[in-house]
């Protein structure tokens, strides 16, 4: 993997805004620690667990923890200088200072949680951060955590005082004790002298904090994530019929489930998605290369100002270097994607022997093909295209960002490209056994959508290319639909005036390919037996040789992140937006009917059955 080399130094978080992050965490274990242990109240740490907020008598123990917990809650929005998180912050430490003087009389108590409260005073400029994009299914992810983490820590408190626990209570009457005591009920459990109180007010405080701060989430204003408004996309396909040219992944720059930043010119435009806290950019930014820096600029001051960790995916080369010029991010290579010139594509010579014989035998099975624009299509063959690749998608889960458009056919992408393979249901002969065509009569019977039997879908790469957007097929066709497709799609480019096609994006190409010559190193067969391990449950290798077998040139790819700590989060955030993990409820237990489910993109089938 090649590494750009970092050219200015890039903003950092404000050293204080983590600092005090940090001290919340430690004062709220502290105080978790002193609500639930009774030993660590007069263990060598009763000194300074005296001077945290809250009283040690029954009620102190409920106050300890509920400020514990409630602590831990903000730490994070606190480090990410979260204005609400200060305010709250700002509320909670005067409470916890009263308890210590109304329950305790200490001085030292009421000091403590003062002196945080004027450090966030003292630095409140700092916490100017806006809030995340939210929906009020926060509320329910929330009180399935904090019920969680309720039920753990209650099981903690039940189980700390065995000396004044009544008999030999079984798991299971614990765990009943505990879900009582989260809805104020008395459970089976009985303890000696005030450790009753105690237990029961601690588990009481549990279910109250659960049970306010689910509330609070179901019922704060929604603050939808950024979407292109019908403006923005008009602006950008203005931009793209310019610049459109350059950067084969500009039209998934239309995707409407993304922000949109433009530069102060209007010149340029840079995409994104906030996911998990990360703004992603999907691609180079759109537009006039001279404006990208003001595009550039606007994208990071939205990200700061909301605390937002930046990142971009699958930049070219160019852009990586443009970002990390004017931002001082770095740069990753990230894998290379597959571009196919048409002058020099073939079926001749021996390299493409395997792919010239399966196009052969599939088309003396009867199968032929078809390559149009969007607009020359009629609706009604449209509609049967449009969801026979719906109901050919291999998962629930929508997929697709950086390298997807997430539609097809509407109307306004009319330039789109779509090969089509058809066979009539009654044609004699078929590369499939017997058993394996058992093994699909029943969902060719469930799903027909006549001959059409596989659907390749091209988004425009400016006047004179296109980009592979999605590849579907009919489980119950023959194999080696995608490639049949594609070196019919590269056959009738000409009539189209196309000149180049871009196919899949192969991640970590370049570390499988020198990973298997002659002479590599024991780190790169290292790193390659790695990638070729994670095979077997993402289609990294098997993608890379399905692309080679085109003989394509390979253009890198950059992911650009602000530091190293920060990879794995935008490596979560991308597997969200790419749709690899899903954060959705269970279809049973969303509201209403489900939603039309629009086509994903082209890495989610992307032809290995014949690989």
């Amino acid at each position: 993997m090649s590494r750009t080399r970092r050219m200015v130094r890039g903003p950092r978080p404000e050293a204080v805004p983590t600092l005090i992050a940090r001290a919340c965490i430690l004062v709220g274990f502290l105080d978790v620690a002193a609500g639930v242990f009774p030993r660590f109240r007069h263990s060598r740490m009763h000194t300074l667990a005296e001077v945290l907020p809250g009283t040690l008598g029954p009620f102190a123990a409920a106050l300890a923890l509920s400020s514990g917990v409630l602590l831990l809650l903000l730490a994070h929005g606190l480090r990410r200088r979260k204005r609400r998180a200060w305010r709250a912050a700002v509320v909670l430490l005067p409470f916890g200072a009263c308890a210590q003087f109304a329950y305790r009389h200490s001085f030292a108590g009421v000091v403590i949680p003062l002196a945080l409260l004027w450090l966030l005073a003292r630095h409140r400029n700092q916490f100017d951060a806006l809030p995340d994009p939210r929906s009020r299914w926060r509320a329910l992810a929330n009180f399935v955590v904090m019920g969680a983490g309720s039920i753990l820590i209650g099981l903690v408190i039940v189980s700390v005082h065995p000396r004044r626990l009544v008999g030999s209570p079984s798991l299971s009457d614990r765990l009943e004790h505990v879900l009582y005591g989260l809805f104020g009920m008395d459970g089976p459990l009985d303890y000696a002298g005030r450790t009753s109180s105690t237990v029961a007010i601690s588990l009481g405080a549990l279910g109250m904090i659960t049970a306010l701060t689910t509330v609070y989430f179901a019922f704060r204003p929604e603050h939808p994530a950024a979407r292109l408004t019908e403006d923005d996309e008009t602006r950008l396909r203005a931009l793209l019929e310019k610049h459109g040219a350059r950067d084969s992944l500009g039209h998934f720059a239309l995707r409407r489930d993304k922000g949109v930043v433009f530069s102060p010119s209007g010149k340029a435009a840079v995409c994104y998605r906030v996911v998990s806290g990360v703004m992603l950019a999907g691609g180079d930014p759109i537009g006039d290369v001279e404006a990208w820096p003001g595009a550039i600029e606007r994208f990071m001051d939205e990200a700061r100002a909301h605390s937002w960790t930046p990142a971009v995916m699958g930049c070219s080369e160019t852009g990586g270097e443009v970002w990390t010029r004017e931002t001082g991010l770095d740069a990753l290579e990230l894998g290379d994607e597959a571009v196919v010139d048409v002058a020099d594509f073939s079926l001749t010579g021996r390299p493409m022997r395997n792919v010239r014989q399966m196009v052969k035998r599939i088309e003396r099975n009867g199968y032929e093909t078809r390559v149009r624009r969007i607009r020359d299509l009629a609706p009604a063959e449209l509609d049967r295209i449009r969801r026979a690749a719906d109901d050919w998608r291999g998962t629930d889960t929508e997929r697709g960002f950086s390298m997807a458009l997430g539609r097809i056919g509407d109307e306004a992408d009319g330039a789109c490209l779509i090969a089509t393979a058809h066979k009539s249901d009654d044609d004699p002969g078929s590369l499939k056994d017997h058993e394996e065509h058992e093994e699909h009569e029943e969902h060719k019977t469930h799903k027909t959508h006549g001959d059409l039997k596989a659907v390749l879908h091209f988004v425009p790469w400016g006047d004179t290319g296109v980009s592979l957007d999605l590849m579907r097929r009919d489980r119950a066709a023959d194999p080696g639909m995608n490639e049949l497709l594609i070196v019919a799609a590269l056959r009738a480019a000409p009539e189209f005036g196309i000149t180049r096609v871009s196919l899949n994006f192969a991640m970590f190409r370049s570390a499988l390919a020198r990973g298997e010559k002659i002479g590599a190193g024991p780190v790169l067969r290292a790193w390659r037996g790695l990638l070729v391990f994670l095979s077997r449950w993402f289609q990294i290798e098997s993608l890379y040789k399905f692309n080679a077998k085109f003989r394509p040139h390979w253009e890198p790819r950059f992911v650009v992140y602000r530091s190293s700590k920060d990879l794995p989060r935008i490596g979560w955030a991308a597997l969200r937006a790419e749709g690899f993990v899903s954060m959705r409820m269970p279809g049973v237990l969303r509201r209403g009917a489900p939603e039309p489910r629009p086509c994903a993109h082209r890495d989610q089938e992307r032809g290995v059955s014949a690989a």
